[in-house]
This record gives C-alpha cells, structure tokens and sequence, in this order.
C-alpha cells in the first residue's frame, strides 16, 4: 500500500508503507491511514522526527546498508517545512 501526503502548497509525497507509518508513529500518529496535520501541529511533527533522527545517529545504524532515517525523513521535513512557512496543512489517506 502506499501513502500520499498531500498539502496545498507542495506536490503530493508518496511513500510505501512500512516508510510512512514509521514516520507517522515517530510524529505520533501511530495507525492512522487517514489523517492531518494542522499548521499549528507541524513544528511539533518536526521536533519528533529530528530528535528520532539524533536519536539513531548517537546509536548508529544496525545495518549499513540500511538508509538512514534522515535520508528517509528528508522528503517529508521538507514538505512539513513548506507547509509551515505557509501555514498549510498536511493530509493523508483522503
């Protein structure tokens, strides 16, 4: 299954799955396959995925080859940035 983030000011960010439900739990939207995020929850959405993002970097990954959580998160800070700037929502599922 995929995942289409959507906003009024960006392009839609697709991801699959296993990805995106990683990243909605870090920002505490754990099983939620539909769903938004006000502009005002954004910068708290952020704070979560940079403190995950710290948090492996001090740990290290378990696997080499596996992509690190900022390559991963870079996509969706950067549309949850825009959206911020904007102050536009970001939504999922709908």
């Amino acid at each position: 299954m995929l995942y289409k983030f959507k906003s009024k000011v960006t392009g839609d960010l697709i991801m699959l799955e296993p990805d995106a439900k990683r990243l909605l739990k870090i920002m505490g939207r754990e099983d939620q396959v539909k769903g938004i995020f006000l502009s005002t929850q954004i910068q708290a959405a952020m704070d979560a995925l940079q403190q995950a993002i710290a948090l492996e970097e001090s740990e290290g990954l378990p696997d080499p080859k596996m992509v690190s959580l900022r390559q991963r998160c870079q996509p969706m800070l950067k549309m949850l940035k825009m959206c911020q700037d904007k102050s536009a929502d970001v939504v999922w599922g709908v």
